[in-house]
Protein backbone atom coordinates (compact mmCIF):
# COMPACT_ATOMS: atom_id res chain seq x y z
CA UNK A 1 0.00 0.00 0.00
CA UNK A 2 1.32 3.42 -0.95
CA UNK A 3 1.38 6.05 1.78
CA UNK A 4 1.80 9.83 1.63
CA UNK A 5 4.27 12.07 3.41
CA UNK A 6 2.81 15.58 3.13
CA UNK A 7 5.01 18.62 2.56
CA UNK A 8 3.48 20.49 5.48
CA UNK A 9 4.31 17.66 7.89
CA UNK A 10 8.06 18.02 7.33
CA UNK A 11 10.32 19.90 9.72
CA UNK A 12 10.56 23.52 8.54
CA UNK A 13 12.97 26.30 9.53
CA UNK A 14 13.39 29.87 8.28
CA UNK A 15 16.92 31.06 9.03
CA UNK A 16 16.58 34.22 6.96
CA UNK A 17 19.29 33.34 4.45
CA UNK A 18 17.99 29.74 4.27
CA UNK A 19 14.48 28.33 4.17
CA UNK A 20 14.64 24.56 4.63
CA UNK A 21 12.24 21.62 4.90
CA UNK A 22 13.43 18.29 6.31
CA UNK A 23 11.61 15.10 5.30
CA UNK A 24 13.59 13.14 7.89
CA UNK A 25 15.14 14.05 11.25
CA UNK A 26 17.98 16.52 10.63
CA UNK A 27 19.67 19.24 12.64
CA UNK A 28 17.18 20.78 15.06
CA UNK A 29 14.32 18.68 13.67
CA UNK A 30 13.85 15.31 15.32
CA UNK A 31 10.93 12.94 14.86
CA UNK A 32 11.57 9.32 15.91
CA UNK A 33 9.00 8.18 13.34
CA UNK A 34 10.98 9.86 10.54
CA UNK A 35 14.67 9.04 10.89
CA UNK A 36 14.94 7.86 7.29
CA UNK A 37 13.49 5.31 4.92
CA UNK A 38 15.48 2.14 4.27
CA UNK A 39 18.84 3.43 2.89
CA UNK A 40 17.51 6.99 2.47
CA UNK A 41 18.71 9.16 5.34
CA UNK A 42 18.10 12.80 4.31
CA UNK A 43 15.82 14.63 1.88
CA UNK A 44 16.17 18.36 2.42
CA UNK A 45 14.46 21.00 0.29
CA UNK A 46 16.40 24.28 0.56
CA UNK A 47 15.95 27.81 -0.73
CA UNK A 48 19.21 29.75 -0.38
CA UNK A 49 19.17 33.55 -0.51
CA UNK A 50 21.34 35.42 -3.06
CA UNK A 51 25.01 35.57 -2.08
CA UNK A 52 24.52 33.13 0.79
CA UNK A 53 25.38 29.48 1.36
CA UNK A 54 27.00 26.77 3.41
CA UNK A 55 30.65 27.37 4.34
CA UNK A 56 33.27 24.64 4.22
CA UNK A 57 32.09 21.66 6.30
CA UNK A 58 32.72 17.95 6.47
CA UNK A 59 30.84 14.73 5.71
CA UNK A 60 31.68 11.07 6.17
CA UNK A 61 30.14 7.77 5.01
CA UNK A 62 27.26 9.19 2.95
CA UNK A 63 26.26 9.25 -0.71
CA UNK A 64 25.04 12.81 -1.36
CA UNK A 65 22.95 13.67 -4.42
CA UNK A 66 22.01 17.28 -5.21
CA UNK A 67 19.55 18.63 -7.78
CA UNK A 68 18.92 22.34 -8.41
CA UNK A 69 15.39 23.32 -9.44
CA UNK A 70 16.01 27.06 -9.79
CA UNK A 71 19.11 29.25 -9.79
CA UNK A 72 22.69 28.05 -9.38
CA UNK A 73 24.79 26.39 -6.68
CA UNK A 74 28.56 26.85 -6.59
CA UNK A 75 30.40 23.81 -5.20
CA UNK A 76 34.00 23.56 -3.95
CA UNK A 77 35.53 20.60 -2.13
CA UNK A 78 38.68 19.24 -0.54
CA UNK A 79 39.34 17.06 -3.60
CA UNK A 80 39.96 20.18 -5.67
CA UNK A 81 36.63 20.20 -7.50
CA UNK A 82 34.98 23.51 -8.29
CA UNK A 83 31.73 23.43 -10.25
CA UNK A 84 28.46 25.34 -10.63
CA UNK A 85 25.36 23.15 -10.52
CA UNK A 86 22.38 24.32 -12.58
CA UNK A 87 18.88 23.02 -13.41
CA UNK A 88 19.17 20.03 -15.74
CA UNK A 89 22.24 18.68 -13.94
CA UNK A 90 22.74 16.34 -10.98
CA UNK A 91 25.68 16.04 -8.64
CA UNK A 92 26.91 13.01 -6.67
CA UNK A 93 29.41 13.18 -3.87
CA UNK A 94 30.78 10.10 -2.11
CA UNK A 95 31.81 11.36 1.33
CA UNK A 96 33.44 8.02 2.16
CA UNK A 97 36.39 8.28 4.56
CA UNK A 98 35.92 12.05 4.72
CA UNK A 99 35.36 15.07 2.47
CA UNK A 100 34.88 18.79 3.03
CA UNK A 101 32.89 21.07 0.76
CA UNK A 102 31.11 24.41 0.50
CA UNK A 103 27.93 25.36 -1.37
CA UNK A 104 26.99 28.93 -2.24
CA UNK A 105 24.42 30.78 -4.29
CA UNK A 106 26.62 32.88 -6.61
CA UNK A 107 23.78 35.15 -7.74
CA UNK A 108 23.38 38.67 -6.35
CA UNK A 109 19.64 38.73 -7.05
CA UNK A 110 18.11 35.24 -7.53
CA UNK A 111 17.48 32.56 -4.85
CA UNK A 112 18.66 28.99 -5.36
CA UNK A 113 16.05 26.24 -4.90
CA UNK A 114 17.47 22.76 -4.48
CA UNK A 115 17.00 19.30 -3.06
CA UNK A 116 19.84 17.52 -1.31
CA UNK A 117 19.56 13.77 -0.67
CA UNK A 118 21.73 11.54 1.49
CA UNK A 119 21.84 7.76 1.20
CA UNK A 120 23.79 5.37 3.38
CA UNK A 121 26.64 3.81 1.36
CA UNK A 122 27.08 0.05 1.00
CA UNK A 123 30.36 0.20 2.97
CA UNK A 124 32.23 2.58 5.26
CA UNK A 125 35.49 4.43 4.59
CA UNK A 126 35.12 4.40 0.80
CA UNK A 127 37.39 6.58 -1.31
CA UNK A 128 35.79 10.04 -1.54
CA UNK A 129 34.58 11.02 -4.99
CA UNK A 130 32.65 13.61 -6.98
CA UNK A 131 30.60 13.48 -10.16
CA UNK A 132 28.35 15.95 -11.99
CA UNK A 133 26.38 15.30 -15.18
CA UNK A 134 23.78 17.03 -17.35
CA UNK A 135 20.46 15.29 -18.01
CA UNK A 136 18.75 17.10 -20.89
CA UNK A 137 15.07 17.89 -20.52
CA UNK A 138 14.11 15.93 -23.64
CA UNK A 139 15.61 12.72 -22.21
CA UNK A 140 13.14 12.73 -19.32
CA UNK A 141 10.16 14.52 -20.87
CA UNK A 142 7.08 12.35 -20.22
CA UNK A 143 9.30 9.34 -19.55
CA UNK A 144 11.51 7.96 -16.79
CA UNK A 145 15.22 8.74 -17.06
CA UNK A 146 17.70 6.79 -14.93
CA UNK A 147 19.92 9.44 -13.30
CA UNK A 148 21.81 7.42 -10.64
CA UNK A 149 22.56 3.72 -10.14
CA UNK A 150 25.11 1.39 -8.57
CA UNK A 151 26.71 0.55 -11.92
CA UNK A 152 26.33 3.94 -13.61
CA UNK A 153 24.46 2.38 -16.52
CA UNK A 154 22.84 4.37 -19.32
CA UNK A 155 24.97 7.37 -18.48
CA UNK A 156 23.64 7.73 -14.95
CA UNK A 157 25.63 8.89 -11.93
CA UNK A 158 27.37 6.09 -10.03
CA UNK A 159 26.33 5.79 -6.37
CA UNK A 160 27.86 3.40 -3.88
CA UNK A 161 24.56 1.77 -2.92
CA UNK A 162 22.15 -0.69 -4.52
CA UNK A 163 19.61 1.91 -5.57
CA UNK A 164 18.14 3.35 -8.77
CA UNK A 165 17.11 7.01 -9.04
CA UNK A 166 14.72 7.97 -11.83
CA UNK A 167 13.72 11.50 -12.88
CA UNK A 168 10.80 12.60 -15.03
CA UNK A 169 9.42 15.91 -16.30
CA UNK A 170 5.72 15.56 -17.05
CA UNK A 171 3.42 17.83 -19.06
CA UNK A 172 -0.10 18.55 -17.85
CA UNK A 173 -2.59 15.91 -18.97
CA UNK A 174 0.04 13.23 -19.52
CA UNK A 175 -0.17 9.73 -18.05
CA UNK A 176 2.85 7.62 -17.19
CA UNK A 177 3.31 4.12 -15.80
CA UNK A 178 6.36 2.64 -14.09
CA UNK A 179 6.66 -1.10 -13.54
CA UNK A 180 8.17 -1.80 -10.13
CA UNK A 181 9.95 -4.74 -8.55
CA UNK A 182 7.98 -6.06 -5.57
CA UNK A 183 11.32 -6.79 -3.86
CA UNK A 184 12.23 -3.07 -3.82
CA UNK A 185 11.13 -0.36 -1.43
CA UNK A 186 10.13 2.87 -3.14
CA UNK A 187 10.07 6.60 -2.43
CA UNK A 188 8.63 9.11 -4.90
CA UNK A 189 9.45 12.75 -4.19
CA UNK A 190 7.35 15.41 -5.92
CA UNK A 191 9.70 18.22 -6.91
CA UNK A 192 7.26 20.39 -8.90
CA UNK A 193 3.64 20.30 -10.07
CA UNK A 194 0.48 18.37 -9.17
CA UNK A 195 -0.30 14.72 -9.81
CA UNK A 196 -2.85 11.99 -9.25
CA UNK A 197 -0.91 8.83 -8.41
CA UNK A 198 -2.78 5.60 -7.71
CA UNK A 199 -5.68 7.53 -6.20
CA UNK A 200 -3.52 9.96 -4.17
CA UNK A 201 -3.52 13.66 -5.04
CA UNK A 202 -0.03 15.02 -4.43
CA UNK A 203 1.85 18.22 -5.18
CA UNK A 204 5.28 19.81 -4.82
CA UNK A 205 6.97 18.79 -1.57
CA UNK A 206 4.76 15.74 -1.00
CA UNK A 207 6.07 12.19 -1.28
CA UNK A 208 4.68 8.69 -1.75
CA UNK A 209 6.39 5.63 -0.28
CA UNK A 210 5.84 1.88 -0.26
CA UNK A 211 7.46 -1.44 0.63
CA UNK A 212 6.14 -3.82 -2.04
CA UNK A 213 4.29 -2.63 -5.15
CA UNK A 214 4.32 -3.80 -8.75
CA UNK A 215 3.55 -0.55 -10.59
CA UNK A 216 3.08 3.19 -10.40
CA UNK A 217 0.35 4.96 -12.38
CA UNK A 218 0.67 8.74 -12.74
CA UNK A 219 -1.72 11.34 -14.17
CA UNK A 220 -0.32 14.87 -14.42
CA UNK A 221 -2.64 17.68 -13.35
CA UNK A 222 -0.09 20.47 -13.81
CA UNK A 223 3.39 20.46 -15.36
CA UNK A 224 5.76 18.91 -12.89
CA UNK A 225 8.83 16.91 -11.99
CA UNK A 226 9.34 13.81 -9.81
CA UNK A 227 12.29 11.85 -8.46
CA UNK A 228 11.80 8.13 -7.84
CA UNK A 229 14.02 6.01 -5.56
CA UNK A 230 14.05 2.25 -5.97
CA UNK A 231 15.84 0.83 -2.92
CA UNK A 232 16.97 -2.78 -2.53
Amino acid sequence: MKQVRRAEDRGYFDHGWLKTSHTFSFGHYFDPAWNGFHTLRVINEDVVAPGQGFGMHGHKDMEIVTIVLQGELEHKDSLGNGEVLRPGELQRMTAGSGIRHSEFNPSSSQPTHLYQIWLFPEAKDLTPGYEQKPFPHEEQLNQWRLVASRDGRDGSLTIQQQANLWLTDLSAGQSLRKDLSSSHKGWLQILKGQFLIDGHEVQAGDALYWSAEDRLDVVTKADGQMLLFELE
